[in-house]
């Protein structure tokens, strides 16, 4: 896809997932909207992976350490083939597989994810043993922000650069917001991007939320070689929907029938603008 089309996917995407979420009743909406650039980027430009055959040995992996934003991975694996559309009516119901946090039970899942702090260890295993088996794989790994005070994610900051995981890319949401405040107000990150490097990453910082600039940083992975590579995302909590953007009560905030009217209206409005911006005239 070029990256108008992918621009136009991710639009796509959040329409789905705040859908899902308002028929689910619960959802982390705020999150799951910031990260589906990122994961638009990923799955359909950058990442090697066949949804017929999801454990394919050489595939991609992709770990969301921020497991409690999986309602825009939830929409892409089943647009992608991963599992039937069909079932994501089914999100957070009864006896479903897709529930609230990645579920490796579904095609498309490495592993169950939600307590912060243990994606990016589990990412740094995975791309070690790619090494040691002489395997061209990459594992990307998307973290939360707030996720960067635990302790548990520098103890695999410092094992990626200690066995030089060039295959491992390293992900930060960086919407700025948690769940309880602003993550500068509860455990202060700043300079977020000094501190990796202090461990060793090779670390680039970026608008999270405009494509050409993730895709760019994507492909060029790894950025040096011997390192692991750092991507800051700057993101916007809520993107796509202006009325929840940087709005810390819609971390965990399901839109009202009125809410997801307005809110889907605004993104078939910027689909609409994107799709004439593509028309030769």
């Amino acid at each position: 896809m070029d990256t108008r089309a992918l621009k136009i996917k991710a639009a796509q995407i959040r329409m789905e997932l705040l859908t899902i979420i308002h028929r689910a009743k619960t959802g982390h909406t705020g999150g799951s909207l910031s990260n589906t650039d990122i994961l638009t980027a990923l799955y359909y430009d950058v990442m090697n992976v066949d949804p017929a055959n999801p454990k394919w040995g050489l595939r991609d992996r992709f770990i969301a350490s921020k497991g409690h934003s999986v309602e825009s991975l939830w929409c892409i694996l089943a647009d992608k083939g991963f599992f039937p559309k069909e079932e994501l009516k089914t999100y957070s119901q009864f006896g479903t597989r897709l529930i609230g946090h990645p579920n490796n039970k579904v095609p498309g899942i490495e592993m169950n994810t939600g307590a912060l702090g243990h994606g990016l260890p589990i990412s740094a295993g995975m791309a070690l043993a790619a090494k040691r088996d002489g395997l061209p794989y990459r594992v990307f790994c998307l973290m939360g922000d707030g996720e960067q005070a635990e302790g548990s994610n520098w103890e695999a900051a410092m094992a990626g650069a200690h066995y030089k995981l060039d295959n491992l890319i390293g992900i930060v949401d960086r919407n700025r917001l948690q769940i309880s405040g602003t993550t500068e107000e509860v455990m202060g990150l700043d300079p977020l991007d000094e501190k990796w490097r202090a461990f060793g990453w090779h670390v680039v910082s970026i608008d999270g939320n405009d494509m050409d600039a993730l895709v760019e940083a994507f492909r060029a992975a790894p950025l040096t070689v011997g390192k692991p590579t750092l991507v800051i995302a700057n993101t916007v909590k809520g993107k796509g929907v202006s009325f929840a953007e940087n709005v810390p009560a819609w971390h965990h905030h399901v839109p009202d029938d009125e809410q997801l009217k307005l809110a889907l209206a605004e993104l078939e409005a910027h689909i609409a603008e994107l799709s004439r911006e593509g028309q030769v005239i």
